[in-house]
Order: structure tokens, then sequence, then C-alpha cells
């Protein structure tokens, strides 16, 4: 397998063939990431951990049962007395654990990133939202005040702005805790993207909100897929498109030139204050974004918000989810839009040659792979691409060493389904052996 290794890894070199123009960021060529799921991440700060009131409206929906804040290497399937009161099982509790994670965390251990050889941080959404993940905001334009020094204070200071007038707009302490981390990852000569949300807001979002309380009146009526609104007279309910059905996730609404106007310009009013905070410059703002679920927003909205982001910060690097194939990726890959991918085809075959065993591709298979992702788009694109294994999205590598023979990872649905414990009691869901942690080892040097 070393050998093997070796022979793959001298074959990155690009073929001679016409390539693209290079339109991607110089500073983000072969760089190493490291994601930060925040909440999960350091507990920096204990004075500003979450309350139970802080996850209203977020799955399971309980904000009543008994709750604190989850003790950190606690083993993950035993559930904590506070967590058997309330009767539920284990995945259900899981989404009610808070660790109280912040950005005081991430300050107090950039110098020790550093020196594991990061280079550049991706932020999973740090915006005000309900629950750990965060996919759910109430905004794009303020961090989560949980994540900062004072939440108290800073949910009254935002009760003071009026969200579609950006004048108004106030700098909490989490905000300028933020600029903090921006300012101090550049200093280390790294680089920080935050997580872009666009395709949805929460659904206690200031917008929905109002939309459900005043319906065809509200300012934000026309910022979301309506399907009908209430009508006591005729009994008709509000109904109204989610994402993937999810009604905690109300879809901001398009049309043939993209994303309407009103969520629209909120959306490029949020990019100016994260790429540019109170008119310092580039600088001192975030370098670039990771775009959430990239495929369900229209082609439309990204070229016009690429040139926004471009000409705020020309050096700004933009990576999308994708998990599509090579010709359906690359209508994103043309240089109005997107430098690069969250790069899942590249964990397809990972997996497929180095956790399968019995089902493993054969060396050559997964070389052919390799080259065509190689050079489907360019070598900038090539050199941008964020070559990943896992994420928080996907089965954590050390698990899938610990499940060699799977369904093909790219057969989404279904290996899903099998790698969950409550679908498959087989599913091992315990550390890797010696044996296969020396094959994750190995993946984390093929990835590098």
């Amino acid at each position: 397998m070393r050998c093997l290794l070796s022979v793959l890894l001298g074959l990155t070199v690009f073929t001679g063939r016409a390539q693209q123009p290079d339109f991607t960021p110089t500073w983000s060529k072969g760089v190493v990431w490291y994601q930060i799921f925040p909440e999960r991440f350091r507990n920096g700060d204990p004075g500003n951990d979450p309350q139970v009131s802080d996850q209203r409206g977020a799955y399971p929906f309980n904000d009543s049962s008994a709750f604190q804040i989850h003790p950190w290497g606690s083993d993950w399937y035993e559930l904590q007395p506070y967590e058997r009161q309330n009767g539920h099982n284990v995945g259900y509790n899981i989404q009610r654990r808070r660790y109280g994670g912040d950005l005081q965390g991430i300050l107090d251990k950039l110098d020790y990133l550093q020196k594991l050889g990061v280079d550049a941080l991706y932020l999973t959404p740090i915006f005000w939202s309900p629950s750990s993940h965060k996919y759910d905001e109430l905004c794009y334009h303020h961090v989560d005040p949980t994540f900062g020094p004072d939440p108290a204070g800073d949910k009254k200071l935002l009760a003071t702005e009026d969200p579609l007038k950006p004048e108004t707009w106030v700098w909490t302490k989490a905000d300028l805790l933020a600029l903090q981390l921006i300012d101090e990852v550049h200093r280390r000569k790294m680089h920080i993207i935050f997580d872009g949300v666009f395709n949805h807001l929460g659904a206690r979002s200031f917008a929905f909100q109002d939309v459900e309380k005043n319906q065809q009146a509200s300012p934000y009526a026309d910022w979301f897929t309506v399907k009908s609104w209430r009508n006591p007279a005729t009994g008709t309910k509000f109904e109204y498109s989610g994402w993937f059905g999810v009604k905690t996730l109300p879809e901001l609404r398009e049309d043939s030139t993209g994303l309407v106007a009103g969520p629209r310009e909120y959306i490029f009013n949020a990019t100016r204050r994260w790429m540019n905070p109170m008119g310092k410059g580039a600088a001192h703002g975030i370098d670039g974004w990771r775009l959430d679920v990239a495929y369900d927003v229209g082609h439309p909205f990204w070229k016009k918000w690429r040139k926004l982001v471009r000409s705020l910060n020309p050096q700004a690097y933009l990576t999308a989810e994708l998990v599509d194939p090579i010709e359906k990726t690359r209508p994103y890959l043309r240089g109005d839009e997107f430098d690069a991918t969250m790069n899942y085809n590249f964990a397809f075959a990972v997996h497929d040659f180095f956790v399968q065993e019995a089902k493993a591709s054969t060396g050559t298979q997964f070389d052919q792979r390799l080259r065509a992702l190689r050079e489907a788009f360019g070598p900038g694109v090539a050199l941008n691409m964020m070559n990943l294994v896992d994420s928080h999205d996907a089965t954590r590598i050390a698990s899938a060493v610990a499940n060699p023979d799977s369904p093909p990872m790219a057969d989404w649905g279904k290996y899903f389904n099998w790698s969950q414990k409550s679908n498959n009691p087989a599913y091992n869901a315990r550390r890797p052996t010696a044996e296969q942690r020396q094959k994750q080892k190995l993946i984390a040097a093929f990835q590098v």
C-alpha cells in the first residue's frame, strides 16, 4: 500500500491539454484547511454558555426539560442524568446537547492550530441561530450572542435596529469578537472563511417571523416561497416551502434573475459587513465564503454575488457545497461563480480505494478517477479544491475505516441510512482498531 501511495502521489501532474484561464485566488492554492464546528470546538468562556431558552424553535422543540452544558469527553451514546429525566432516547437527546463552544475557544487555540500547520480556517455557521449546527439562521448580519462575551446585552442591542436598514445595524460584543478573531488569524498569516447559508433562513428569523404574523402585509412577504396565505374565512392555512421539506428552514424565493430583490439586497449588505467591516477594508474582513447547498440556488444569483465579493476583495475565495458529477459541476467553475467545491468526489474515490476492503476499487480505477478530477476544471481550480474525506455532513473517517465494505459513499441516501446505528445494529460505533488507525493515518497522509 505504501509503495502504491508513492506512485499515486507522483501522478498529481497536469496534462498539457489547453486549460481555462486561472481565475482563482493565489493564497488558497494548496493550503491546509481546518474546519471548525464552533459549538463543539472549545468552551473558552463559560460565562456565555447557552441556556435552554436559546434553543427555542430548534429540533426536537423541547426547551422546557432539564438542561445543562453537556460534559466534554463524555460517552456519546450514554445519557447523562439530566437527559434521563425527559424519557427520550439518545438520538433525541443528542439534538438538545450544547457543549458551550464559542469564539473565545477558537481564539485560545489559534497558536496551536498554526503549529499544526494549518493555513486557513473554515467556520461552519456562526450567525445567530437556535440549533447547535446553526444552519437555521435568524439573520446573516450578527454572530450568535452565545458565541460572544455578553449574550444578554447583545440581545437587548439587537432589539434596537431595523433589519431592513443597514445604517441601523449595531455591532454587538459577539460581532466585535468575530472581528478580533479575523484580525488575530490574519496576524498569524492565516486566512478565514465563513459559511454562507443563502438558500434559506430559519423559521425564527426576523423576516419569517414577521411573515407568519402579518402575512401579505409583511414587508418580507415576497422573500419566501409561499404556497398559500392564512385565510380564516376560507379555512386556508399558511403554507410555504422549506428546504428539503423541513419547515424550520423556509426557502428564500427566486425568479428567473435569481434570488428576488429583498433577500438579495439583504445578503449583499451582510456580505459587505463581513468583508469590509466598518469600512476598514478587506484586510480586516473575512477572506471568503463556503456556500451551503449551493446547488439549490440558481446560477444568476451566484454570478451577481461573485461580482460583489470580488469587488470587495479581488483575492476572495469562494467554495461551494456541490455533490454532483463533473459535468453537472462544470457550470459552477467557469470563473463567474466559484473557485472550488467541497470536493466530495475526491472523498468518494478515497473511500472506495482506501476504506473498502473486499469491495475496494483497483489502483488503476483510483488513478483514473483522480486524474479526471484534476483535469476537469483546470489546474487553478484543482489546486483550490477542498479535498475532504469527511465533514460535518458525512461519516467521520475514523468511523468509516472501522466499517469497511459499506455501500458506496457516493450513493449517499443508502450510505447514510446504513451508517446510522439506529438503522443498522451491526454498525460499529466504537473506535477503530490499531490496524484501522494505521489506515486512517495513511488516508490523512494521502490527503495532504
